[in-house]
């Protein structure tokens, strides 16, 4: 299997520590609010990839964290505490607003298929487990007390950017804008470790540490959680992307300093959710949730199929027509399965073998599901009985956790009190019928919107090709026009030379400054003859020279020669070379 490991920024083949054996974290809700569908985005993934592993036949162990403590609005070590908000807002105990929090949010992953992990902790119940820690890192000095708080101290790491490589002016100050600077920090991307009373006079959940009574800051709890229920080596640590950075980072940085060797080697993070608006989050105000989807007629796993059929490292762009869209082909997928009849059979494990194999390959892609729910329409169309189409449905579906089998199982409940068949199994012939028809005008939609894509694509091809044909006439009329006045000056420059000349000036005039260097000047050289200049010094015997060969561009006139392809051509500079080996300048040395 082959994850991307956001620590390496590559995609890695993923081994443990223990062979067979997976140690996974994956961060918890903080319950001051409902999760809105974006945070269960990647609970559904990370469901997906623990049941997957297990699907290949690894031992996972799984823990959770459940933040009911320490939680600031900024993500870092400024604003309100989260737990806080939320009891001021519903005007109820901190406690009565995690314990109710919690409640729904288990609610929420039941209704998506999301499977509770092994262990889940409230963070309020290791306190013992945080101070172990801090206390650990004070006495090695990766930790130090200022301002009432205990800070990590960042200038200690070789390296503190894991995730992203970061300008430290870029982060001067905190991770949101608005943030005021912490005077009691000796760098400027340290983080608490613990909050004792002078940070925040109100808090409502204190404890005693050896620092004052206080409580521990957001990122010590899941190491401490992590280190307790999952040991010293994790193997897989999951969560939303926008915890890599400051969360996960400070979580390295804590726990590789205390446990003084390497703690996760792959870090599997899931990407956002977006509306129109950008990412969706609660601080925005209203935000989607389970129940809200429901209360518009939406199946919660319709939602996860939507989910799927995107990569998780592809942010997710949520409307409502895409949601109408995964729906739809969500309620027709467990129509096919349902028209199928479990009396069919029996299972043909042979059969099985290649689907199987096709499917781990695909999911141990890198989790690709969009590949994952492919494959059940490939098992739909494989030529075996329906008993083992339904083995393989089901098979698959112990990862993907769409509920295809029971939904499926109830359509044909329902079918059967519309149109009982005494007890057979087999799906009714008039069901069938209804089935076979909704697949037709289903096909029939996909064929005309297959046709409507193709006319448009034939149509900017033809659109394309027009303005090339265009293009290229214009430029063939260029051509030939420009080919004509070619063969014209070659049939005039052929003209112009007799048998065996080698060499022909006409009519070459040269003016220096308004005077007559070279006047009209013409003639034919053959090949072996010589051409003589006889004059005084100063007559411009060289200046014809060069014109002849011109060095000096002439003001009229023109030369031409007879190249080695026996080609009339006009004489350049750059030719000069091949005129020597035509033996002219030989003519003229001898002079």
């Amino acid at each position: 299997m082959y994850l991307y490991n956001s620590a390496t920024h590559k995609k890695e083949e993923f081994k443990t520590h223990t062979p067979g054996r997976v140690e996974m974290y994956t961060c918890g809700p903080t319950v001051y609010h409902f999760a809105h569908i974006g945070n269960l985005r990647s609970y559904i993934m990370e469901d997906v990839l623990e049941k997957f592993l297990r699907w290949t036949g690894y031992d996972v162990h799984r823990v959770m964290n459940i933040t009911d403590v320490g939680h600031l609005t900024s993500d870092a070590d400024e604003g309100e505490d989260k737990m806080l908000k939320g009891a001021k807002r519903e005007h109820k105990t901190v406690m009565e607003i995690a314990q109710f929090y919690t409640d729904a949010f288990f609610e929420d992953c039941r209704r998506l298929n999301i499977k509770t992990p092994d262990v889940v902790q409230p963070a309020t119940g290791c306190i013992d487990e945080y101070i172990k820690i801090v206390s650990k890192l004070m006495d090695t000095g990766y930790a130090y007390f200022a301002g009432g708080n205990v800070y990590f101290d960042t200038s200690k790491l070789g390296r503190y950017y894991v995730f992203n490589d970061h300008d430290e002016e870029d982060l001067a100050v905190g991770v949101r804008e608005g943030v005021e600077e912490d005077p009691n920090k000796r760098n400027k991307n340290d983080f608490v470790l613990w909050f004792t009373k002078s940070k925040f006079e109100d808090q409502a959940l204190k404890w005693d540490s050896p620092w004052g009574v206080g409580y521990p800051g957001w990122h010590i709890e899941c190491s401490g959680i992590s280190l307790k229920y999952n040991g010293e080596y994790l193997d897989l640590h999951c969560g939303g992307v926008d915890n890599a950075f400051p969360h996960h980072t400070n979580e390295i940085a804590q726990s590789e300093s205390y446990l003084g060797h390497p703690w996760c080697p792959q870090w599997f993070h899931v990407h956002h959710l977006n509306t129109s608006d950008g990412k969706m989050s609660k601080s925005k105000g209203e935000f989607l949730t389970v129940s809200l989807l429901e209360q518009k007629g939406y199946d919660p796993l319709a939602y996860r199929y939507f989910c799927l059929q995107s990569h998780y490292r592809k942010a997710l762009v949520f409307t409502w027509e895409n949601l109408d869209n995964a729906a739809a082909a969500y309620t027709k997928l467990i129509a096919r399965i349902a028209a199928l009849d479990p009396a069919d059979g029996p299972v043909d494990q042979e059969a099985m073998k290649p689907y199987r194999e096709k499917f781990g390959q695909q999911m141990g892609n890198d989790l690709n599901t969009s590949m994952g729910v492919t494959a059940l329409f490939d098992v739909l169309k494989a030529k075996t009985n329906d008993a083992t189409k339904l083995a393989l449905i089901g098979d698959f579906d112990s990862v993907l956790s769409l509920g295809l089998l029971e939904k499926a199982a109830a359509k044909r409940a329902e079918l059967e009190r519309k149109y009982p068949t005494n007890g057979s199994t087999q799906v009714p012939a008039a069901a069938a019928a209804a089935y076979k028809k909704a697949s037709q005008e289903e096909e029939e939609k996909m064929q005309a919107l297959r046709k409507q894509l193709q006319e448009k694509k034939d149509k900017r091809l033809a659109t394309t090709n027009a303005r090339l044909e265009k293009e290229n006439a214009k430029l063939q009329a260029k051509f030939d026009t420009v080919s004509r006045q070619l063969q014209a000056a070659s049939q005039q420059h052929e003209d112009a030379f007799g048998e065996g000349d080698i060499l022909s000036v006409r009519d070459l005039k040269m003016y220096f400054s308004g005077i007559k260097a070279v006047d009209g000047l013409s003639f034919n050289i053959k090949q072996g003859e010589i051409f003589g200049l006889i004059g005084p010094n100063g007559a411009g015997k060289t200046t014809v020279f060069n014109c002849i060969t011109q060095f000096y561009k002439p003001t009229a006139g023109e030369v031409l020669y007879r190249d080695r392809y026996d080609n009339v051509v006009p004489l350049t500079t750059y030719k000069t070379t091949e005129v020597i080996k035509a033996g002219i300048s030989r003519t003229f040395q001898n002079l």
